[in-house]
């Protein structure tokens, strides 16, 4: 494989989401944020689920593999998903669209939350679907843009 077959490969991968389970205390989710900024790591999408003694934080951030090693070093367990990132050129027109096309792929859809980052200048929406391939595939032959981490990442 060459580099440019790597860089390629890397271009198509799927975005990655990274989930942690933290104490559900006051300040706890702006000391994450600011360590993974003081890591050169941004958030570019994020769920929060808050629970009585914990919370479920889902992100997607624009370099997994340095938080991943960032979460070791620091003892934060945490999980790794991949989503399908879909672009939504007209909002109240492509969701139903996009909504309709994974129906008639029968993907289920598990969970689903809009990024803060908007590269084309448009909504995007993380969905964490049952089957990643199959509807990631029938968005794109839809003609939606699905987008990959390399796009997300800078």
């Amino acid at each position: 494989m060459d580099s440019s077959d790597i860089s390629t490969e890397i271009a198509r991968t799927p975005v990655r989401q990274l989930s942690v389970f933290l104490d559900n205390r006051v300040g706890t989710f702006l000391a994450l944020v600011r360590l993974l900024k003081e890591n050169h790591i941004e958030v570019l999408g994020v769920s929060l689920l808050e629970a009585t003694e914990i919370t479920l934080l889902r992100m997607v951030l624009s370099d997994p593999e340095s938080a991943m090693t960032v979460f070791m070093e620091r003892g934060i367990p945490h999980t790794e998903a991949p989503l399908v990132v879909v672009e939504l050129r007209e909002a109240s027109l492509d969701l139903s669209h996009a909504l309709s096309v994974l129906l008639a792929a029968e993907i289920n859809i598990r969970f689903s939350y809009p990024l803060l980052t908007r590269p084309g200048d448009f909504p995007l929406l993380a969905l964490h679907v049952d089957d990643l391939e199959v509807g990631s595939a029938a968005l794109s032959n839809a003609g939606f843009r699905v987008l990959s981490q390399g796009e997300l990442s800078r």
